[in-house]
């Protein structure tokens, strides 16, 4: 039973690892009143540009560092239309989605590639604690880096005048603009930040956790990242309990068959999408939002 238990929550947080990697950024983002729904198409990007790189480079760190440049150069694009031209956020999101789910099936199926793998790390003594030991502990090597960015995302929006300056955005452009804090350049630098964690989430779920690509194989997972920040009220808690409790159900999904429990195939694929669109429905009602969230901002003449 305890090996049993081990192994679904060690499926659980490899499953929920690509989630919280996007949601820390997504959270950024939407603090700052953009609702970034490209990280989905930055993700898939990274994906299959992890994979091209590892096998270009014969090397996963190498697949790494151009996953995440992939995820930047989205979110470039991302803030440039949108809060330099101003362009609708959600119509360049949705774009760029389209794009990059087409772009990667058409590169992928004409490339021939051979991608590496990141080894598994051991954490000494932490490994062996019982039940969560090598959940937590047992991973390849990107997954340790949500424990330093989990921390690092509470300092910057907490502690730092840019984090400040960056919720003061959310809540009301046009004040802060009048304080002389640089509106859309802010959202830009969020935006930023939010593509690169999704080419981070990208990398390690092609040449971390899966050693390969397939098309459209982030399957939605930057949506219900963007969903597990609004379950969590856009607060850092919050979103981290919407991704594990979304990787946990992905994880009983594939354990149920194994157990002998049958039920309806699709209903089994579908069950952790209709249990995140539940919670949110059940909780975000209690939360409030930014309150420039998904609106753009336009200097006011005076």
């Amino acid at each position: 039973m305890i090996d049993d238990l081990t192994l679904m929550f060690d499926s659980a947080m490899r499953l929920a690892a690509p989630l919280l990697f996007v949601a820390l950024g997504e959270l950024i983002a939407e603090k700052a009143g953009t609702l970034n729904i490209s990280v989905e198409g930055a993700m898939l990007s990274a994906a299959f540009a992890a994979v091209m790189g590892s096998s270009a480079f014969d090397s996963t760190i190498a697949g790494l560092v151009i996953g995440v440049g992939i995820g930047l150069l989205v979110g470039v694009i991302q803030g440039y239309l949108s809060h330099r031209l101003t362009v609708n956020q959600f119509v360049v999101g949705l774009t760029m989605n389209i794009l990059a789910l087409g772009l990667t099936g058409y590169l992928f199926a004409s490339t021939d590639l051979d991608p590496g793998q990141f080894a598994v790390w051991r954490v000494p003594g932490l490994a062996e604690i019982p039940l969560i030991g090598e959940p937590l502990f047992v991973q390849r090597a990107p997954f340790f880096l949500v424990y330093l960015m989990i921390p690092v995302v509470w300092y910057v929006l907490n502690r730092t005048r840019w984090g400040l300056e960056v919720q003061a955005i959310g809540e009301d452009p046009q004040a802060a603009d009048v304080t002389g804090i640089p509106v859309n350049r802010r959202r830009r630098q969020a935006v930023l930040i939010a593509g690169g964690c999704a080419g981070l989430a990208g990398s390690y779920l092609s040449i971390g956790a899966i050693g390969g690509f397939s098309p459209n194989m982030t399957a939605g997972r930057g949506f219900i990242a963007i969903a597990a920040v609004i379950f969590g009220g856009w607060g850092l808690k919050g979103a981290v309990a919407g991704c594990l409790l979304f990787g946990f159900m992905d994880a009983l999904r594939l354990a149920l068959p194994a157990l002998g429990v049958e039920l309806v195939p699709q209903l089994l694929i579908a069950s952790p999408y209709l249990m995140a669109i539940g919670t949110m429905l059940l909780f975000a009602k209690s939360q409030r939002q930014p309150r420039s969230l998904g609106i753009g901002f336009e200097r006011r003449g005076l």
